[in-house]
């Protein structure tokens, strides 16, 4: 498994359940989540969400124009396979941000748009989400590793 890869892109969307639009850079605030967007909160285990670039790809294969930010993902990641990893791993993002691994995959209560369109989304199974263990800044072209 490899232990590094790269931040890709850096989400955020003012309502829940949409998708996100990739804002380049952000802050992550430590137990809270990423400033601005409408899903952090600090309430909740699930802080931040991470996808990678390599799940979106495979919708893509599947004939859908999809890109970062639209499986309401807060980071896309390249070269780290997110699902692989288990829950309490520590991964650092950028020079300062820590997170830590609190769920794989979610179950999708309602079929998402991009379920309608293709019959399945690889959210709930790839996608991973993380509480922030120390805060910092984030911004594509930051590398993020397993710690």
């Amino acid at each position: 498994m490899k232990e590094s890869g790269k931040i890709i892109a850096v989400c955020t969307s003012t309502q829940k359940q949409t998708k996100k639009e990739n804002i380049k850079e952000g802050t992550l605030k430590t137990n809270y989540g990423l400033m601005g967007d409408a899903h952090s909160s600090g309430e909740t285990h699930r802080q931040v969400s991470l996808l990678a670039h390599e799940s979106i790809h495979k919708m893509r294969d599947m004939g859908l124009d999809v890109n970062p930010g639209d499986f309401a993902e807060n980071l896309t990641t390249s070269g780290i396979e997110l699902a692989s990893l288990a829950i309490g791993t520590q991964v650092q993002v950028g020079e300062d941000a820590l997170l830590v691994v609190s769920q794989i995959g979610k179950e999708c209560h309602t079929r998402c748009a991009i379920y309608q369109q293709a019959g399945d989304c690889i959210m709930p199974r790839e996608g991973i989400f993380t509480r922030v263990l120390k805060g910092g800044q984030v911004k594509v072209g930051d590398e993020i590793k397993i710690v």
